[in-house]
């Protein structure tokens, strides 16, 4: 099964993995250099923050569910939209949300009070690969947990975007980067929308 993966998104996953294994051995490190942290800084409560962060976050994870569900997604999601937008242009696709997700969390950062927490994961970019499966294959049916019923990818995605705003605006969901992930989700809008339009 694992070689059927497109491969780009197969090298992501196994990058993913391996990066998480260094977190491991390395902890400490990994948090201090390879996370994203506040602009700023160094403070007694945070690292400083570093341009290559912007990417180095997204090959991170805060636990063994935390990479789970984000590879799980891009094993189920990131070989069909790799193919759909030829491989050179879904790694940057892939970056780019990854990006776009890291500077939302950062303007959300900036705004918080009390120590800062370091921002790992790739749901930015995952939540982008979401995004533009719902807009390639808007029919394809979806289940969304816990609501049993198949939903088409269109509405599962906007109803998964409108959760993530709830919960990011009410605060519900603590240590949660929803602003992140919806960061992912517009940051790859806008560039499908570039792509469209320079095509046209």
């Amino acid at each position: 099964m694992f070689p059927t993966l497109a491969p780009v998104t197969r090298n992501l996953i196994i990058a993913n993995v391996l990066m998480f294994g260094l977190q491991q051995f390395a902890p400490a490190w990994t948090t201090y250099y390879l996370a994203l942290w506040p602009l700023g800084g160094p403070t007694r409560f945070s690292a400083p923050f570093e341009f290559w962060q912007l990417l180095t976050y997204g090959f991170l994870h805060g636990g063994l569910a935390h990479i789970f569900f984000n590879m799980f997604a891009m094993f189920m999601f990131g070989s069909e939209i790799e193919r759909s937008m030829g491989t050179k242009k879904y790694l940057s696709y892939y970056f780019v949300c990854t990006i776009g997700a890291a500077i939302a969390q950062i303007s959300v950062m900036a705004s918080m009070q009390g120590p800062p927490i370091p921002t790992v994961g790739a749901s930015g970019a995952v939540f982008g690969i979401l995004l533009a499966f719902g807009i390639a294959y808007p029919d394809r049916r979806l289940i969304m947990i816990p609501i049993p019923i198949p939903l088409p990818a269109w509405l599962f995605v906007t109803l998964y975007a409108l959760l993530e705003l709830y919960l990011g605006v009410f605060g519900r969901q603590q240590g949660v980067a929803h602003f992140a992930h919806l960061g992912g989700a517009a940051a790859g809008y806008l560039l499908i929308l570039y792509w469209r339009y320079a095509r046209r």
